[in-house]
């Protein structure tokens, strides 16, 4: 047998351990959830899916219990896989727009260069976080901003020129401000955390990243 073939085989042993692994970790899903998980009928319950979640955190940071604990936009898109019906997508709507508090001053631009450090960095709510770190919006990991910047996620579109295409208009700029704080207010099951309702930045941070993407002197505009 040759080197490729022997690894090849030692790949495939590998991959069949780990499946037996996942199985056997999460005995209340069964094997033929994992292998068609779009299958209707293997639709895991919401007991089984709480019992799957809670079982992958069991020693939770103090005060980090409540995180654990879906609320109802979170159930229902879990529930939808993230595609819930009319209904459902418009009460989810309705309910994350009234958490959404704009700045009593009226003014949503704040300093497009701490909105650039903001959207680089990806610390903050993490266990390994030293105390009182502050927390970035790790932008970078879905969109494209800066032109220059070679490393970016696509999860979500670019947002180059994003000011520019909206002529810098405020209006644009309040509805960013809205979509940042809450994005599930916009789309519902949206994938981009809802940084102002979990109160995951503040209230001057998500006015300086409105700034990173209006300010004609940001580069993302440049």
């Amino acid at each position: 047998m040759s080197h490729r073939s022997n690894a090849k085989t030692v790949l495939r042993a590998f991959a069949g351990a780990a499946a037996l692994a996942v199985t056997m970790t999460y005995g209340g899903l069964s094997a033929g959830l994992l292998a068609d998980p779009l299958t209707e009928k293997n639709t895991p319950s919401a007991a089984t899916m709480e019992g799957v979640l809670k079982g992958m955190w069991t020693e939770v940071k103090s005060g980090w219990e409540d995180r654990l604990v879906q609320d109802a936009t979170q159930k229902t898109c879990s529930q939808y896989r993230n595609d819930p019906p009319a209904a459902e997508a418009n009460a989810i709507v309705e309910r994350e727009t009234a958490t959404i508090l704009m700045p009593a001053d009226g003014n949503v631009l704040g300093d497009w260069k701490q909105g650039e450090k903001i959207a680089s960095s990806g610390r903050g709510g993490q266990f390994s976080d030293p105390p009182n770190t502050e927390n970035g919006g790790n932008c970078y990991a879905c969109h494209q901003l800066s032109k220059t910047e070679l490393s970016y996620g696509t999860l979500g579109p670019s947002l180059t020129n994003f000011g520019k295409d909206r002529e810098f208009n405020l209006e644009a700029a309040k509805a960013a401000y809205a979509k940042i704080y809450n994005a599930q207010s916009v789309n519902a099951c949206s994938n981009m955390p809802r940084f102002g309702a979990h109160k995951f930045l503040t209230e001057q941070q998500i006015k300086d990243v409105v700034a990173f993407l209006f300010d004609k002197d940001s580069p993302v505009n440049k």
